[in-house]
């Protein structure tokens, strides 16, 4: 079965639907650092599989659900710095299975249930209630977090896809857990002590020491985190000789090949030069750790120049985002066809393309999910990725192409017309589609090319451009892989090349789809969720 990451951190919102009592064959829930607001719903003690639940650190209120004692195989419950009140439901001591409880810093009161103090691990630290220095229990056990970096890979949920957007209305994802499960805690990391001083010639590459890059990033200190991905922080610093850099902090890699295997996958990356990717130009190992180092982009992402931005900033204006269109393609096109062996990216979005001193596109990130699972083949069956941006093959196999690529790029493109996230709740508010993909392709039915442009480009705009652009960003989304253009197709068609008769031979098979489904529909009397949605479901199921 594939495998990914959770979905931590993502600055998801909404709220849990009482529905999501009906994902009764869901393992693990896990969606930490989100800013999902509301309760927990009473119906979460329907998941009668479930083993793990995270959702630690969003804007949660109201009480404990009582149901939560019905999870009998639960053994991981982290509810933590949320904003939840009321007393911890007696249910929950019940639960033989649990091996890890936090429930720190809420505004819970009253008494603890004296069994909870008997499990592995557990944290009641920063509310009211019995236990610290006047009691007879610590508020917090002695056992470390750091998780074991064995288990079994978590895998994606294929099955129960169809009511997924209906059953949830946060920008999330489900996983399931084959077993054990892996390193539960991921950002917590061993502080190792500084490594040889060497210096080895390795291509253009510089090797650091630890010391050098936790003296750079004041020892990795939060507030210098630029991001964070699927891959791990990015946090900025700089060198006693003033150079702005960025360190990416890799986690959830596996090397049994050890530090040979690693520096291999390195090489390959370092020699990926060209004016639209991101440049290698360091990196460090030891025991427990491996980072990479970049030049520091002073534009950040094209994600935060579309939406992030702050008030007085300058916004990316058209022109800008032609260029970004064509850099990025050019670069992707560079991965695929100049490089052996060639690159597959497998993470492209708007987050990941950068922004140097000219607003000149880099492509950052290239080459990370071969590093960090530097035991598989070429084709690895573990999924990385952004849900929304991720091919409904690579989904659903794991097997990743050139062609996968081309699918995030031209979710990208979307991104670049209308500044909006590939998944966005907050539009089932007005009924419409959660997938920026499905909501797109609507408004271009209906001829509403005014209502698809990004609202902060007011008129400053070509309408002819915009089209091409949406036209070609159809044809990289189509759901077939081998329907789709390549790289070096694309660049010629954003360079004004054929185009038309690629446009005209989509628009035939749409018509086509469009009266299959209408007949369909007709017959069955089917819901929007049906066949013709296939591609947005699969893009909707679960890192």
């Amino acid at each position: 079965m594939p495998s990914c990451r959770t979905l931590a951190s993502m600055g998801f919102t909404g709220v849990l639907s009482p529905r999501i009592g009906e994902l009764q064959f869901l393992n693990v829930l896990s969606l930490p650092g989100n800013k999902i607001t509301g309760g927990i719903p009473e119906q979460i003690g329907n998941l009668s599989s479930l083993t793990s639940l995270d959702l630690e650190d969003n804007l949660l209120v109201g009480p404990i659900p009582a149901s939560l004692g019905q999870l009998s195989k639960l053994q991981i419950l982290i509810l933590s710095q949320n904003n939840l009140n009321g007393t911890i439901p007696d249910t929950v001591a019940r639960i033989s299975s649990l091996t890890d409880i936090r429930l720190a810093y809420n505004k819970l009161s009253g008494s603890i249930p004296g069994s909870l103090f008997q499990v592995a691990r557990y944290n009641f630290s920063g509310n009211n209630l019995t236990c610290g220095a006047n009691f007879l229990h610590p508020c917090s056990s002695s056992i470390s977090y750091q998780g074991s970096s064995h288990g079994s890979k978590v895998g994606i949920v294929l099955g129960t896809v169809v009511g997924a957007i209906g059953i949830l209305i946060i920008g999330a994802v489900f996983i399931v857990c084959n077993g054990r499960r892996k390193s539960h805690l991921r950002e917590v990391f061993v502080d190792v002590s500084g490594e040889d001083d060497r210096r080895i010639a390795f291509g253009q590459l510089k090797r650091f020491a630890w010391r050098e890059l936790q003296l750079a990033t004041d020892s990795f200190s939060e507030k210098n985190v630029l991001g964070q991905g699927g891959f791990g922080k990015v946090y900025k610093g700089a060198l006693p000789d003033g150079t702005k850099i960025a360190v990416k902090r890799l986690t959830d890699y596996e090397s049994p090949g050890g530090e040979a295997a690693f520096l291999r996958e390195v090489e390959l990356i370092s020699v990926a030069v060209h004016r639209n990717l991101l440049r290698l130009i360091g990196f460090c190992t030891t025991q427990t750790e491996r980072l990479l180092v970049y030049p520091f982009m002073q534009n950040l992402s094209v994600a935060y120049r579309l939406r992030e931005f702050k008030p007085g900033e300058p916004i990316l204006d058209w022109s800008a985002r032609k260029r970004v269109a064509i850099g990025t393609a050019r670069g992707l096109e560079y991965l695929h066809e100049h490089c052996n062996p060639k690159i597959i990216h497998r993470d492209v979005k708007a987050a990941n393309v950068l922004l140097d001193e000219d607003f000149e596109p880099v492509v950052g990130d290239f080459g990370l999910a071969k590093l960090v699972d530097v035991q598989k083949t070429s084709v690895t069956t573990q999924v990385r990725g952004t849900m929304g941006h991720i091919a409904p093959e690579y989904l659903s196999t794991g097997k990743s192409s050139e062609r996968t690529d081309v699918f995030g790029y031209g979710i990208m493109l979307l991104e670049l017309v209308t500044g909006q996230r590939a998944i966005d709740f907050s539009r089932l508010e007005e009924e419409d589609d959660v997938l920026l993909l499905d909501h797109v392709k609507k408004l271009q039915r209906e001829g509403q090319l005014g209502a698809i442009v990004d609202r902060n480009l007011s008129s400053n705009y070509d309408g002819q451009e915009v089209e091409m652009m949406i036209q070609i960003a159809l044809l990289c989304t189509q759901a077939s892989p081998e329907d789709r253009p390549s790289m070096s197709e694309v660049v010629r068609m954003l360079e004004g090349e054929g185009l038309a008769e690629r446009w005209e031979e989509w628009q035939q098979v749409e018509v086509t789809r469009r009266q299959d489904y209408e007949r369909m529909q007709q017959r069955f009397d089917w819901g929007e969720d049906s066949i013709f949605n296939q591609e947005a479901i699969e893009l909707s199921a679960g890192r």
